[in-house]
């Protein structure tokens, strides 16, 4: 459990957040699945516009918030670059990520927000999703203490 203290306004603000995404996601027809395996097929882009639209939202906002402010408001933190190299775990995830995203036609965002509209069969994606990331959290956490309990090798 984190022990991490929040700013007071730290829920409500990504309470927001998550309703905003929800809402464009929604209202965009992002959280249709069908329209996703449209996007996958490239027989519909308008996925790559909703995607391509928010991210320069958002590098505008944190070009402006981080030319402004130098701490997070809401953590209290510096705003830093995070330094993540990619690795084979980054490769394989998103290979792995990228058949299931195939298979089902759910992005896990697009599938929280396809609840919103109704679409409740998708709980059977969540819940493989869940069940999934549950998997790898064990798998990892085996092979982590596996690895710590082998004796060093070597010279």
């Amino acid at each position: 459990m984190s022990t991490t203290t929040h700013h007071p306004l730290f829920t409500l603000v990504i309470i927001v957040g998550g309703l905003l995404h929800g809402f464009g996601l929604a209202y965009s027809r992002m959280a249709r699945p069908e329209i996703v395996l449209d996007f996958l097929q490239l027989e519909d882009l308008g996925l790559l516009f909703v995607m391509g639209g928010a991210a320069l939202v958002m590098g505008f906002a944190i070009h402006l918030g981080t030319g402004v402010l130098e701490i997070v408001p809401l953590t209290g933190n510096r705003y830093a670059k995070r330094e993540k190299s990619y690795d084979r775990n980054v490769v394989v995830g998103g290979i792995v990520f990228g058949v299931g995203w195939g298979l089902s036609g759910i992005c896990p965002g697009a599938g929280y927000a396809s609840l919103g509209i109704g679409n409740y069969e998708i709980l059977w994606g969540l819940a493989g999703m869940f069940i999934g990331a549950y998997l790898q959290g064990l798998w990892r956490a085996r092979r982590d203490s596996t690895d710590r309990e082998s004796p060093a090798t070597g010279d």
